[in-house]
């Protein structure tokens, strides 16, 4: 069973193109941070709902949970993008 729907390479998450300023670096992984985590967000909560649907009550609580810390998570980042961009 695959966990993921989507790949993690190194060097695009860690390494944006080496001709970008550090603060353009900084500014990229934070946007895709954000995208990504959005999209592990829904695919949490999607999976909560199936969850509950197939009476498994516990299970739907923790995955809406990290649903929520995710989102959480991702108000930091924003918050750091909004520094970075002087706002």
């Amino acid at each position: 069973m695959r966990h993921h729907d989507h790949q993690h390479p190194r060097d695009r998450h860690d390494n944006p193109p080496s001709e970008l300023s550090f603060d353009e670096k900084l500014t990229k992984l934070l946007e895709h941070w954000i995208r990504h985590n959005q999209e592990h967000a829904k695919t949490y909560g999607d999976w909560a709902e199936k969850a509950a649907a197939d009476s498994k009550g516990e299970v739907s609580i923790l995955l809406n949970e990290a649903a929520r810390l995710t989102m959480d998570l991702n108000r930091k980042f924003e918050k750091a993008l909004a520094k970075m961009r002087g706002t």
